[in-house]
């Protein structure tokens, strides 16, 4: 396992698109995701988990990646909470 801290950049913090992105990035990898944050563990595979976590800026979240590819896995997450979804 794998694992790194980020924190949420986003204005409005990780709404739907951002989570979009990050589900449909990830659902590429075989490793299991799990975003730990305010004390949730959430499937970060699942939008309606990455939804219902209400993670707003400033939050910080961390990425754990366990499986075959999880370095890839925590490299491509990692980047997208980096950059902002692209915001």
């Amino acid at each position: 396992m794998v694992s790194a801290r980020v924190k949420v950049v986003n204005t409005q913090g990780l709404h739907m698109r951002p989570a979009q992105l990050l589900v449909n990035a990830l659902s590429r990898f075989e490793s299991e995701v799990t975003l730990v944050a305010n004390g949730k563990s959430i499937n970060g595979k699942s939008i309606m988990y990455l939804m219902t976590a209400c993670l707003k800026q400033g939050d910080e979240v961390e990425i754990q990646c366990d499986g075959a590819d999880e370095k890839k896995a925590l490299e491509e997450a990692v980047a997208l909470f980096q950059s902002g979804f692209g915001e």
